[in-house]
């Protein structure tokens, strides 16, 4: 099996990663939102990956500018991910020290 067979076929479990994600509601909205940008970053990085092939005869990861442009998406997403859990912790430890 190849490696693009492997991460295309990758996407269905995420797919139903977030959908369960969703549907449970117990899961912080900037949290959601960052696990949904891990979608985006996999539509970025696919085009920008046919460009490097097609414009420079390399894989993507050869290609700096552009790998770099494909991962930023990757990092926003971890970034919301973590913020979003922080808030909801935060929020979580101020509702306890209220009496």
């Amino acid at each position: 099996m190849s490696k693009e067979t492997l991460f295309a076929l990758s996407l269905f479990p995420y797919l139903g990663f977030l959908w369960f994600l969703t549907r449970s509601g117990q899961t912080p909205r900037l949290a959601l939102i960052g696990f949904y940008m891990t979608l985006v970053f996999v539509a970025i990085t696919i085009p920008a990956g046919i460009y490097a092939q097609v414009a420079y005869g390399e894989t993507l990861a050869n290609v700096d500018w552009l790998h770099g442009g494909a991962e930023f998406f990757l990092t926003l997403s971890n970034i919301l991910v973590v913020l979003g859990f922080q808030q909801a912790i935060r929020q979580r430890q101020n509702e306890n020290e209220t009496p």
